[in-house]
């Protein structure tokens, strides 16, 4: 589904038939400090009463993701890792696991791009845990803002866990200067999609933020018609697709704008919850 992007003022209808919304966290739901808008509780009030669900999805682990939404996580689906995990209420509902002969190819990669100078770091995200080699202070003050669970050790290819997704932090630009490199990997089984300024995440070709979407949908017996899904970067693509409600961020990076088919103001704005009561209609408790 690619549309064209309309002008920021210009949203379907509302209220709509609304069952299923699905929102991107860094630089669509969180604000510029990192924080979940205060008008969003509220609106989870709302949908709940309704039988809206809503799911957070991001490239950010799911403990991390637990933690910004703990006090309304009880039967919420969560979408972490870019959509190669999906956990409602502690349970896994779907992983998406890489091969132990991919990440010893991918860590061995990057640390040859690190010693001929490329200034990056790695972090290598299992179900229980990230973990990461390189311990500076600007390195971790990166790794901690979106993984919670978070181990340095000796050995990024001794760890023991199931591994979901390779993250890179690039401190230039990930797309012009360290994806380049990573392009053999991008390779049928497996992809390679740069999720932020600075960030780079190799997962495997069949996970995606998109696909995590389809399989709730087909579990909650919801249509895409009945979805909306917020999104800013070029990891949120494929979950565009997979709404009829598809909103890209004032901001967002040129692709998303030309793929949604709404914008929705920028998330320094609060863009996502403007946007729901919208689509929410008026509070009737607030008549």
């Amino acid at each position: 589904m690619t549309a064209a992007v309309t002008t920021a003022d210009a949203l379907p209808d509302g209220p709509a038939d609304l069952r299923l919304v699905v929102a991107d966290m860094d630089g669509t739901l969180l604000d510029e400090h990192g924080r979940v808008p205060d008008g969003l509780w509220p609106l989870l009030d709302r949908m709940r009463e309704r039988g809206v669900v809503f799911v957070p999805a991001s490239g950010r682990q799911y403990a991390t993701l637990l933690r910004d939404v703990a006090h309304a996580a009880e039967g919420m689906p969560i979408i972490a890792e870019n959509g190669s995990y999906v956990v409602r209420d502690g349970v896994e509902l779907s992983s998406d696991m890489l091969g132990a002969d991919f990440v010893r190819s991918v860590v061995l990669a990057l640390r040859a791009l690190a010693e001929a100078g490329a200034d990056l770091g790695v972090v290598v995200c299992g179900k229980r845990s990230a973990y990461i080699e390189r311990t500076d202070r600007p390195f971790l003050d990166e790794a901690e803002r979106y993984y919670a669970a978070l181990q340095p050790v000796a050995d990024l290819l001794a760890i023991g866990d199931d591994v979901l997704k390779i993250a890179v932090y690039d401190f230039g630009n990930a797309e012009r200067d360290t994806a380049p490199h990573l392009t053999r990997f991008h390779d049928g089984t497996h992809r390679v999609v740069v999720s932020g300024p600075h960030w780079i995440d190799l997962m495997s070709a069949t996970a995606d933020k998109g696909a995590a979407v389809r399989r709730l949908q087909a579990e909650l017996g919801i249509t895409a018609a009945q979805t909306a899904v917020f999104g800013d970067y070029l990891n949120d693509l494929e979950m565009l697709d997979a709404a009829d409600l598809s909103f890209a961020m004032a901001d967002a990076h040129p692709e998303v704008l030309r793929r949604a088919r709404y914008r929705a103001p920028s998330h320094r704005d609060h863009g996502v919850v403007t946007v729901l009561e919208h689509l929410l209609g008026p509070d009737p408790m607030a008549l």
